[in-house]
């Protein structure tokens, strides 16, 4: 590891190699060279002829592409660019040295953007799809909390203030239900996604005009040939010399989206950390504090929540990319989409595998849970207490009355005096209740406040859940390692 210039913590610190590699130079060179092949293949295909009538690519010539088409020579290439300062004319150069029959005919009535579009836009769709798959995962581990904790009663917070019970696993249906959102998202991108095609320096094609001599029909043939060789359905109908940026937009911000509903799950377990009710992992040799031996930090979600607030913020970038083009071309995208959309992906892909590592283990203290639960569920159940009241011939709005000040009065020895909730000891006392202290305890059942949360939690998973987990099944099973 370079310890003397500037490294990505992206890099060292928080995405997978598999998301790396996708992003990394040999990933597009190779990704270059496939197209090239692809567009001499279909330049064969729909006969190209030099005057004399005579193929001008041959199968020999593409046998010596696909020959070469992974052992790169980056130094003759690195060698070449500090000459010509053009990245791609480099690689024709380096590509043609190892393929001497072919040197002519390849990038042949190509422009960069050719090779550096649709590399793009294979890149990113390829890292949309591990995206993809972590995002299931990530669905998949929630989906099993939720299961599990399903009918344990919680108390539930609106405000950040004790509000109705709810159970732990409904909690969880939450975070789903926001991937899910997500995931929505993140598919309809996917399955739009086109290649740019061979249009040319802007957009009209004017070089295939000239090697096809105005063949209309044939010419037409050639987006969807090198499409179909690249794996894709289609390739944008118009362009200029590039794909449109607006597609760069789109794709940021589904990353985005999904850095948002992290961060909101990761929020909420940091809040329950706090509360000593659920605990994210903590290995056995883990150091929360250099000053504070005892301390648990939540390290794992607070990276989360950074990592998708650098996401979030990023998402601007693009929109900003797109809006300012100029008319066909214009180059002030390059040095910002070669940061904005590479970093977040990487991003993300630490997002994820943080969540997958975070939800795999986080440990639930289910004492502390009821004890917090059982210190609000007398005030919670006040409604009803007093309807039992009613019931022993009490009057509705003299009850009403008398339960407030009891309430007032339980809540400031709470508060003010330190004490123990004895807002039930309060009613019990009161004549006015006919209710011994025995049959108020006996109503403190917290699964009787929960309300329908239970059944919600197991339809959401039946219905909703575990159908799409099925129908992705293939993709389960995935586990992250955190390095740091």
């Amino acid at each position: 590891m370079a310890t003397d210039r500037y490294t990505s913590p992206l890099s060292e610190r928080y995405a997978s190699r598999q998301m790396q590699y996708i992003f990394s130079q040999d990933k597009k060179f190779r990704t270059w060279r496939q197209l090239w092949i692809a567009l001499a293949q279909t330049e064969m295909e729909l006969g190209l002829k030099n005057e004399n009538g005579e193929p001008v690519i041959t199968e020999e010539m593409i046998d010596e592409l696909k020959a070469h088409a992974q052992d790169i020579n980056y130094d003759v290439a690195r060698a070449r660019e500090k000459e010509v300062r053009h990245d791609v004319m480099s690689h024709v150069y380096a590509y043609g040295q190892q393929c001497p029959k072919a040197a002519g005919i390849i990038h042949l009535g190509a422009t960069s953007c050719y090779v550096g579009d649709n590399t793009d836009i294979i890149i990113m769709t390829e890292a949309l799809r591990l995206v993809r798959r972590k995002l299931i995962n990530v669905i998949g581990e929630l989906a099993d909390f939720a299961e599990q904790y399903k009918e344990l009663p919680t108390l539930a917070f609106t405000h950040f203030q004790p509000a109705q019970p709810t159970t732990v696993g409904k909690r969880a249906t939450l975070w789903i239900q926001e991937f899910l959102l997500d995931l929505e998202d993140l598919d309809h991108v996917l399955g739009t996604m086109k290649l740019l095609g061979s249009k040319g320096t802007t957009g009209t094609q004017a070089s295939f005009q000239e090697l096809f001599q105005g063949d209309q029909q044939t010419i037409d043939k050639i987006d969807p040939m090198i499409a179909k060789k690249m794996g894709f359905a289609s390739c944008y109908a118009v362009s200029g010399q590039t794909y449109s940026r607006k597609v760069d937009t789109r794709v940021v911000n589904v990353l985005a989206g999904i850095a948002a509903s992290a961060h909101k799950m990761s929020n909420d377990i940091r809040l329950l950390q706090h509360l000593k009710e659920v605990e994210e992992p903590f290995e056995k040799n883990q150091i929360g504090s250099s000053a504070m031996a005892y301390k648990r930090n939540p390290m794992r979600s607070e990276r989360i929540a950074s990592l998708a607030r650098y996401v979030m913020a990023d998402a601007f970038n693009p929109a900003v990319t797109s809006a300012t083009q100029w008319f066909e071309r214009t180059l002030d995208d390059s040095a910002n989409k070669r940061l904005s959309v590479p970093e977040a992906f990487l991003a993300v892909d630490g997002i994820l595998d943080l969540c997958l590592n975070v939800v795999d283990g986080l440990v639930v203290y289910e004492k502390v849970i009821h004890r917090h639960l059982m210190a609000e569920l007398p005030f919670m159940a006040t409604e009803n207490i007093m309807m039992d009241a009613v019931k022993k011939g009490g009057n509705r709005q003299e009850l009403h009355e008398r339960i407030r000040r009891l309430s007032m009065e339980a809540g400031e020895n709470v508060k003010k005096r330190g004490l123990e909730n004895n807002l039930l000891e309060l009613i019990a006392a009161d004549p006015a209740f006919h209710l011994s202290l025995e049959e108020l305890r006996s109503g403190m059942d917290p699964s009787r406040y929960v309300g329908r949360a239970p059944l919600q939690t197991e339809q959401f998973l039946e219905d909703v859940v575990r159908p799409l987990l099925k129908e992705n099944q293939k993709l389960l099973g995935m586990t992250a390692e955190i390095t740091v």
